[in-house]
């Protein structure tokens, strides 16, 4: 599939010189004969022509296809909207992968029925920073491929290229109710590569799990582990000051390729050879890649967004971000997420100021709070992380009811990875990414009882029939008892 922007512009500045070469030489049938030809040999040397397409998806496109689903309709449940509204005694309605109604008394001729009174209904759960498949279970030297930790700027570098699969972890995820994940490479970097999201299905490779059309992610590290990773080699970066002259010096380099890319397309010198690295930077300079920014302080934030600002960027969510609370109304003035741990803290210096309110304050000054795992184990009890900080807000007096918290793991962590208006809420024509509870998911009692992704059954608690189980753990997955 063809680059449609370049060859827009591409063509308009081969076309009009080929018009001023018309002028110039006259308007003889010759000529338009010649016109037409060159066109047509623009349309094949790009790359733009039909029968290209014909060969099927691009290099690296997803090839998702959702699981076979049937209409069905969710009945009598406490349903959480994502959206900010509790329903009780609600229905939901699945038809063809879709949400094709909230509310109460649906109905739908041949639908599936499933009572779910006394249990709660919400969107699927979205965890905006995992590992799995880049750092694999059972947790080898063979399965660390997550920090390609061989120099400070590695944008060039796709974690989708590192996924395994077979990781166990996307299934105990389904279990807790994840449907969607970003999986990011590690923070040994300055900048660490593209993130990929993914929808939570068995796939032979990642671009089956490929979430369709969501945006790539950029993993960036600022604070602790770059510094100590190449300080430690006697390298830059040594220090904070030299991470902050990393990151402008290859926004620099980037700023320079763009703009020696646009210059080409207007007919002003000659194209730059294809720089994998400079090509993802590029991508976030024009708006097309996401900002995914490891950090902890609130001062290193305040300057990370002071150099998206040099630059013209914008950082779409500070991970970990465990002083997000000291800056929530910069962050809220920069229309920034921030993923945060419940309750991880004081495990390195950085951490040190980590409080169990910070995503409730962080919400309440009207920011995007998101809770993430960074860890195959939480990934499988996000609701639970969620629970905490209602809990610790609780105990200072801020109230955060059910309907506000679950946007933390749903329409939030949607917002950030850029798919809000695909999924992570419960709403009309939005994908059947739904999550049925045995009990108020805020609860340390409640699990998961059926999972829908894109309206089809992915996961049932009990039920062998439907649980997917990866090659890897084929035939050991029993004895262990599997995901439960």
């Amino acid at each position: 599939m063809c680059n449609d922007r370049f060859f827009i512009r591409h063509m308009i500045a081969v076309l009009a010189i080929l018009a001023e070469t018309q002028k110039r030489i006259g308007r003889g049938l010759h000529v338009r004969r010649l016109i037409t030809a060159t066109a047509v040999s623009v349309l094949l040397v790009s790359g733009c022509d039909k029968s290209a397409e014909d060969n099927g998806p691009a290099a690296f496109a997803s090839r998702y296809q959702g699981l076979e689903s049937a209409t069905t309709l969710i009945t009598g449940a406490t349903v959480l909207t994502g959206t900010g509204e509790r329903l009780d005694n609600a229905d939901v309605l699945l038809v063809d992968g879709r949400i094709a109604g909230v509310g109460s008394g649906l109905s739908a001729e041949g639908a599936n029925v499933v009572d779910a009174t006394g249990k709660w209904v919400t969107p699927g759960i979205i965890d905006v920073h995992s590992h799995l498949g880049v750092y694999a279970s059972p947790g080898t030297q063979s399965h660390s491929d997550g920090n390609e930790a061989t120099a400070p700027v590695t944008a060039q570098v796709w974690a989708e290229h590192s996924v395994w699969p077979n990781d166990p972890g996307f299934t105990t995820a389904l279990a807790g109710g994840v449907t969607a994940m970003q999986i990011l490479p590690g923070s040994a970097n300055l900048v660490g590569g593209r993130g990929v999201t993914l929808k939570n299905v068995p796939g032979r490779n990642v671009m089956e799990m490929k979430f369709p059309d969501a945006p790539y992610g950029l993993k960036m590290a600022c604070g602790e582990n770059p510094k100590r990773v190449y300080g430690s080699r006697g390298q830059e970066p040594a220090t904070r000051m030299g991470n902050v002259a990393g990151y402008r010096s290859a926004w620099i380099d980037a700023a320079e390729y763009r703009d020696k890319i646009r210059a080409a397309e207007e007919g002003q010198g000659e194209r730059p050879k294809r720089d994998l690295r400079l090509e993802t930077l590029m991508g976030v300079l024009e708006g097309e890649i996401i900002v995914h920014n490891h950090c902890y302080r609130a001062d290193e934030m305040s300057v990370m967004l002071d150099i998206a600002r040099e630059f013209g960027y914008k950082v779409g969510t500070f991970h970990h971000a465990v002083e997000a609370y000291k800056i929530a109304d910069l962050l809220a003035e920069a229309d920034t997420c921030s993923a945060m741990w419940a309750d991880w803290w004081g495990f390195k210096m950085e951490a040190f100021d980590g409080i169990r309110e910070n995503a409730a304050i962080v919400d309440k000054a009207g920011a995007c709070a998101v809770i993430h795992s960074d860890s195959e184990i939480g990934i499988q009890r996000l609701n639970q992380e969620t629970a905490k900080v209602m809990g610790a807000a609780a105990r200072v007096g801020m109230d955060i009811p059910p309907e506000s918290a679950i946007r933390w793991i749903t329409a939030n962590a949607a917002k950030s990875l850029g798919i809000a208006d695909q999924t992570g809420t419960l709403e009309v024509d939005k994908m059947g990414d739904v999550v049925i509870w045995d009990g108020n998911p805020f609860s340390v009692y409640t699990k998961a009882e059926r999972v829908y992704i894109d309206g089809a059954l992915a996961f049932e608690r009990g039920n062998d029939a439907v649980n997917p189980v990866t090659d890897f753990t084929l035939g050991t997955a029993a004895a262990a008892g599997g995901a439960r």
